[in-house]
């Protein structure tokens, strides 16, 4: 008989998550994935200043923290024909870069870790032992057995005392887990050694973009200028700061991250479970010349059908049959019926709550049981995100991330269709956060010659006025946000956005069944998990995180009855 698995909300994510999973002898035989929180920023942003849409559109995550604001101004560059600068394009690639460097190592140590780390095992571990199996797989300095022994005299303390802090809650001793004592201390000093790098690296956005999070963006280009001697632009000295915090970066992506995830995953090579739909959608980023060129694109642009490594699909983001999105297991209503889809651009957000009243036991998951929407590609779901990023690149023939990525799978003994997996997937993200250290330092290294040369120009004013605008237009931004592929549609009319519409990286993972049936990437991916222990079903959250999900694109919450929950007035 099935047993039915409820997991809500899913924590060590951004968001509110439930996932609901039938399980038949040990394994997943049906799986199902809601988004309980509502999203409304469509409905804040109309008859606002598209030069504002930025600073707003920002707030739909404090996760993403840079590329919604990225996204945004693209859009608008997009509807009124703009293009920005040289060096403001090196500029919004060195945030972009420095955002995926952060968001892959916090999401791997600080979110996901503990799928494959069994904290308290490492209470037992020998750390000398510890320490030769650190020297084994790298040369960082932060690896004397008197280090591996004083931080588990730590981990003994909290223990001792009943109080784990962040480790409090796990499913320690779970037979799903496979690393040794040894690995399991190795991978908790990393953790707390994480902690404290993070909040160095986003002093670059700090540079550049005044704050983080939510560094200021403007529509033309960036809202800096460059000047070696003059201290209230970004000079010498701050330029200066920003190669020292790259090369940091590079030290604990090349020496500790990657790494640990290459020891981690010999151990895990037999659980190659978790693949899911084999669909994969990119829409790249990281132009070498201009966001409208996709061939200068670092990440490609494309999409992979069936786990054929062999063809790359074209994407175009403004063919309304490509794009577009279904409400017919969604809390939302469309006026040509719920089971239209319609692309961005004639996106309605009209929100149709027909769910149980909380708290329930069980979702109603043949009629409306997500908040989420689904996106589709010429009606098929997709996978998005640093996997489908690798995936694209590979089958486009990208050098350096074939090479990459077989020289990583050769060294655990797996072939490339080993990507396709829950480990895949996170050995995935740690090789793009190789790959975009490496552009980091290129895209600072150019800027630095422009400052040196005399190249200092950031913003291009030409159409800024909305007197040089036409009365109406359409625009589109895209980037890759660490967690997948996210895309702005922007209407402008008479100087103001007429219709705005967002579709992001887990509305496309975590997306319910479609008018046909078709699960959404997550709901793919558990099915056949295995599950060991009934109560605590590990082995499905490990899977759900590899995808890294960010709910928090909720900006206006409303309870069942539609009344308002919280106004934050902003001064």
């Amino acid at each position: 008989m099935a047993e039915r698995l409820v997991i809500d909300p899913v924590t060590r994510i951004e968001g509110h998550l439930r996932i609901e999973a039938q399980v038949e002898g040990g394994r997943v035989a049906d799986a199902y994935s809601a988004g309980t929180m509502v999203r409304g920023l469509e409905l804040i942003l109309p008859g606002r200043d598209p030069r504002d849409a930025w600073a707003l559109a920002q707030r739909i995550c404090g996760v993403c923290t840079t590329v919604h604001a990225l996204t945004s101004v693209r859009a608008v560059e997009d509807a009124l024909d703009i293009r920005v600068p040289a060096n403001a394009n090196l500029i919004r690639n060195i945030m972009f870069a420095t955002l995926m460097v952060h968001d892959h190592v916090v999401h791997f140590y600080h979110l996901h870790a503990f799928d494959w780390v069994d904290v308290l095992s490492a209470l037992e571990a020998d750390p000398e032992a510890t320490s030769r199996l650190a020297a084994s797989i790298s040369s960082w300095p932060r690896s004397s057995p008197g280090y591996f022994r004083d931080l588990q005299e730590r981990l003994k303390r909290f223990a001792s005392g009943g109080q784990l802090g962040p480790f409090a809650n796990g499913y320690w001793g779970h037979p799903a887990y496979r690393l040794p004592p040894e690995a399991n201390l190795m991978a908790v000093a990393h953790y707390l050694e994480a902690l404290e790098w993070q909040k160095e690296i986003v002093k670059i956005h700090a540079v550049f973009g005044g704050k983080n999070p939510h560094p200021n963006y403007l529509v033309g280009g960036v809202p800096v200028s460059l000047d070696p001697e003059d201290p209230s632009a970004v000079n010498a000295e701050r330029l200066a700061l920003v190669g020292t915090l790259i090369k940091q970066a590079q030290e604990m992506v090349e020496q500790v991250y990657l790494p640990d995830v290459l020891a981690i995953g010999r151990f895990y090579a037999g659980d190659l479970w978790g693949g899911g739909l084999g669909n994969y959608l990119a829409y790249g980023d990281l132009p070498q010349t201009d966001i409208r060129e996709p061939g200068s694109y670092l990440l490609p642009r494309g999409v992979v059908l069936g786990k054929n490594l062999n063809e790359v699909h074209e994407v175009d983001l403004k063919d309304p049959e490509q794009i577009q999105e279904f409400v017919t297991h969604s809390w939302y209503a469309y006026s040509r019926g719920d089971d239209a889809g319609l692309h961005p651009w004639e996106g309605e957000t009209r929100f149709n709550y027909t769910g149980p009243r909380p708290p329930y036991e069980a979702l109603e998951t043949s009629a409306k049981y997500s908040w989420l929407k689904s996106p589709r590609w010429k009606g098929i779901p997709m996978e998005v995100g640093p996997l489908a990023r690798v995936v694209v690149a590979y089958a486009h023939g990208r050098d350096d991330v074939r090479q990459l990525v077989d020289e990583s799978l050769g060294r655990l003994g797996l072939p490339p269709e080993a990507l396709f997996s829950t480990l895949g997937r996170t050995l995935a993200r740690a090789l793009e956060t190789q790959l975009a250290v490496r552009w980091l330092q290129s895209f600072y290294d150019q800027l630095v010659a422009n400052v040196r040369d005399g190249r200092r120009v950031t913003v291009n004013h030409e159409r800024w006025e909305p007197s040089t605008w036409p009365r109406e237009a359409q625009g589109i931004g895209i980037t890759e946000a660490p967690r997948g592929a996210l895309g702005h549609w922007i209407h402008i009319r008479d100087g103001k956005i007429a219709a705005y519409q967002a579709v992001v990286p887990t509305t496309w993972n975590g997306s319910p069944r479609d008018a046909q049936g078709q699960r959404g990437a997550f709901e793919a991916a558990m099915m056949d998990n295995p599950v060991a222990v009934d109560d605590q079903p590990l082995e499905i959250l490990r899977t759900i995180h590899s995808f890294d999900p960010c709910l928090a694109c909720s900006v206006h919450v409303v309870d069942p009855e539609g009344r308002e929950g919280v106004r934050v007035q902003v001064l």
